[in-house]
Parts: structure tokens; sequence; C-alpha cells
């Protein structure tokens, strides 16, 4: 048994990842850096390349750990849901939550960085399967909720909703509105009544 997989090993590397993934939240890919991560943890710097074997590997695994933690939590919300339990405005914002994260107050920023992060991933070739693994699981959760809320969905209608959000967030944050989550909540609202 190596070090590496000992609970001791297991244990730094998963602070390391943890640290990677709050440096993702806070400053996208940039901020994930050997030494910004090994401070983060408070772990020696060498501790970053003996338990991943690149940078890329690292921020791989930060990516992981964030999305299964969004994933996880939108997964608590479905077992705890009845069927048909929500109200059309309990479902908007619970959509919203699963796609652009918990509202904050700084929601136009933290929704900024969200979509930086996932725009930024078309130039990290290596983030692309697990960006469509997370991608698929997202999207089987929210038409799972969907249903289980009484709308009649299938696999195109929640892209439909998907796009309908990414359009009217990233149309937002063009025009510098203070409100991307508003903005997206009126168009979904609509979408989800029709």
């Amino acid at each position: 048994m190596t070090s590496g997989t000992t609970p001791k090993g297991e244990r730094r590397r998963q602070a390391l990842v943890e640290a990677a993934a709050e440096l993702l939240v806070e400053g996208g890919f940039d901020a994930i850096r050997h030494r910004a991560v090994a401070e983060r943890a408070g772990l020696p710097l060498a501790s970053t390349t003996y338990y991943f074997e690149s940078l890329d590997e690292l921020v791989a695994a930060a990516v992981e750990h964030h999305g299964r933690g969004e994933l996880d939590r939108g997964k608590r919300c479905l077992k705890d849901m009845a069927p048909r339990e929500r109200g059309p405005d309990a479902l908007v914002e619970l959509v919203l939550e699963l796609l652009l994260g918990p509202p904050s107050d700084r929601d136009a920023e933290s929704v900024l960085g969200r979509y930086e992060r996932l725009v930024a991933t078309g130039r990290r070739p290596y983030l692309r399967p697990l960006m469509r693994t997370l991608g698929g699981e997202l999207r089987g959760l929210l038409k799972e909720i969907l249903i289980r809320s009484g709308a009649d969905v299938d696999d195109r209608r929640v892209e439909q909703l998907i796009s309908l959000v990414d359009g009217a967030v990233v149309n937002a944050l063009i025009e510098i509105n203070p409100d991307p989550r508003g903005s997206a909540r009126r168009m979904l609202r609509e979408a989800l009544a029709t």
C-alpha cells in the first residue's frame, strides 16, 4: 500500500481537491495553482505533485468534486420531494438553483463566474468527457424533478429549458444586468406555464 492510498494519504488528497474546488469557484481555472492549492489545504507544496500527476489532473478533480457536490444537493432535493409537491414558483427556483447555483448576496458575480468556468472548459479538452458526464447527470436530474412536479417533459424539452436559461443569463450578463437570475426566472416561469 502506498502512502497515497492510506487513510492519511486519502485525507490529504481530498483536502487538496476541496481546496482546488474552492479556488475554482472563487477565481476560475487560473486560480488553481500548485502553491495556492497547497496553501489553502494547509499542506506542503510538494503534496500537490505527489498526489496529482499534473495540474490538469488536479483541475479535473476539483471540477468533478464541485460538480458532484451540486448534483448531490439536487438529488437530496429530489429525494425529499413528493410527486407534484412543488408549485410553479418553487419549481422555477429549484431549476435555477441547479443550473445557476444557490442564490447569494453577490449573485450576479457568482453567476458570471459560473458561466466563465463553463465557457473556459471548452479550452480544456481533458475536461470535456467529465463535463459531458456531469451534464448528462444534471439533465437527468432536472428531468426527474420536472416530471415529479407534474411537468410534461422529455429530453428535448429539458434541453430547451436549459438553453432558455443559458440564453437569458448570457444576454443579461452582456447587458450588465445586475440580476441575471431574475431574467432567467422570468423566461423560465413563462416557458413552464405553457
